[in-house]
């Protein structure tokens, strides 16, 4: 059995208040959904998941009804909850607000980013760059590469001084994970998408705005595309 203990990082204090342990709950239950370890549609039983996380029911549906909220849990009233299905219309969605938003917070990030935001992007790039290639990203190496890509996504907009819409992005960039994960990891990318994520870096440090916010939102769509094709051809048994 998975106690709460064992979710907690290494060398961080395990949670002390029932918020935080609800928090610690949301983050490990969204990280299974985003990873297709908890597929679209499957059912979350209240029993399993307290024996999963060692939880009281408490913290436990606080987590739940947090990620109802964000949209990757749907509670179903008498039926209990289950994981939020996947849609077309919701990827056009994702990919809509995404390819809108990062963009423009880009731009914005451009024009007010220090030297000390210059800096992290070259560092997020060079450590998403060790997982780039597409034979690194098998087995446990997808992991690391989408954890990688979030923060290399995020720190580009990081300098954007507008908390609510890296709030947004922060939210897009999980559910476009989720997509990524559930359909383009079948089959290997038919781009090169490391010299996007290049050209993306030289645009933006180069102070360039309307060009890398084209990169970027053709990055966005792009992907998107390839996505959009898998789920219709149903290439995957997880987009039923």
């Amino acid at each position: 059995m998975m106690k709460l203990a064992s979710v907690v990082p290494a060398g961080q204090p395990a949670p002390s208040t029932g918020q935080n342990f609800a928090s610690t709950i949301a983050t490990r239950l969204r990280n299974d959904i985003v990873s297709g370890r908890r597929p679209p549609g499957a059912r979350l039983s209240i029993e399993e998941l307290k024996g999963d996380f060692g939880v009281s029911l408490s913290p436990l549906r606080e987590a739940l009804a947090r990620l109802a909220t964000e949209g990757f849990v749907v509670n179903e009233d008498k039926k209990g909850f289950k994981v939020a299905p996947v849609s077309r219309e919701n990827l056009l969605e994702v990919a809509k607000l995404q390819s809108t938003l990062e963009p423009m917070a880009l731009r914005e990030s451009i024009r007010h980013g220090t030297r000390d935001w210059e800096d992290g992007i070259v560092l997020t790039h060079h450590r998403l760059t060790r997982y780039e290639r597409p034979e690194q990203k098998d087995g446990g190496g997808v992991d690391e590469w989408e954890a990688h890509h979030r923060e290399f996504h995020l720190a580009l907009l990081a300098a954007c001084r507008m908390p609510l819409a890296l709030m947004v992005c922060d939210s897009l960039q999980h559910f476009s994970a989720r997509y990524r994960r559930l359909f383009l990891a079948y089959k290997p990318f038919d781009r090169d998408v490391a010299q996007e994520h290049r050209s993306l870096v030289d645009a933006t440090l180069d102070r360039k705005e309307d060009l890398a916010a084209e990169i970027l939102a053709e990055h966005i769509e792009r992907t998107a595309r390839n996505i959009l094709a898998a789920l219709d051809a149903g290439g995957v048994a997880a987009a039923s």
